[in-house]
């Protein structure tokens, strides 16, 4: 069993920023790629971006520029930077992350951005 849990989510106004971070634990083997994920309401789950052990990332078109991803191999942690968020960020953040040929979900944040 692998065990992700999300912090960071919350309320704030456009323009503003907002930092997620997840913490894989568990039956944790060779992490290969974590990454993020969103869903707004009424809408499919939709990537955000990701990062592989190797550093290198993907970004949905929507947030290059704003939303910046890192992670940290030692502490199985992965974050997402938020820049110049918009309303049309407002959705539930999922951690996602593909260790031991799976992948796992974690329980997601709210992040809702106000105009």
């Amino acid at each position: 069993q692998v065990q992700l849990v999300e912090s960071g989510g919350g309320l704030v106004q456009a323009g503003e920023s907002l930092r997620l971070s997840c913490v894989a634990s568990g039956s944790i083997f060779s992490i290969y790629r974590m990454g993020w994920y969103r869903q707004a309401p009424g809408k499919q789950r939709e990537l955000v971006a990701t990062i592989t052990v190797g550093g290198s990332t993907l970004y949905a078109d929507s947030v290059k520029g704003r939303f910046t991803i890192s992670r940290d191999n030692a502490k199985n942690t992965v974050y997402l930077q938020m820049n110049s968020l918009k309303p049309e960020d407002t959705a539930v953040y999922y951690c996602n992350v593909f260790s031991g040929g799976a992948t796992h979900w974690g329980q997601g944040t709210q992040v809702t951005v106000s105009s």
